[in-house]
């Protein structure tokens, strides 16, 4: 996703088995998705890297020092497709739990208002 029109992942990092059943999808997606995936993102540095042994995974760089990673065993390329591009949008950010559901600057002293509210005159 672009924060302030800066696109925040710098490198997406796909490693995979040449031999492994888990990942017979992710060399599928090499060959057929990820070339136009390139095309379509200019901007992110896509690298492939062997690993023998291993399950696949991709590995995503943001431009904030973060790094996700997501396994991607024994999916369809149309599913890693939609890892790598869920990835690329997202900003790389840790996520954070909430305390409370409701947010705000100046919260109020007698309470959230909900639509169950009564009010007696």
């Amino acid at each position: 996703m672009a924060l302030r029109g800066v696109w925040q992942l710098k490198k997406l990092v796909v490693s995979y088995c040449d031999w492994g059943g888990s990942s017979r999808g992710i060399r599928e997606f090499m060959k057929s998705e990820l070339p136009a995936f390139k095309e379509g993102n200019p901007q992110l540095e896509v690298v492939s890297e062997l690993n023998r042994g291993r399950h696949p995974f991709l590995k995503a760089l943001y431009k904030n020092k973060n790094e996700r990673v997501v396994c991607v065993r024994n999916l369809t390329p149309e599913d890693v497709l939609k890892h790598a591009t869920r990835l690329r949008n997202a900003l790389g950010r840790k996520v954070v739990k909430l305390k409370t559901r409701h947010v705000t600057k100046h919260p109020s002293v007698q309470g959230t208002w909900t639509p169950d509210t009564k009010f007696e005159c």
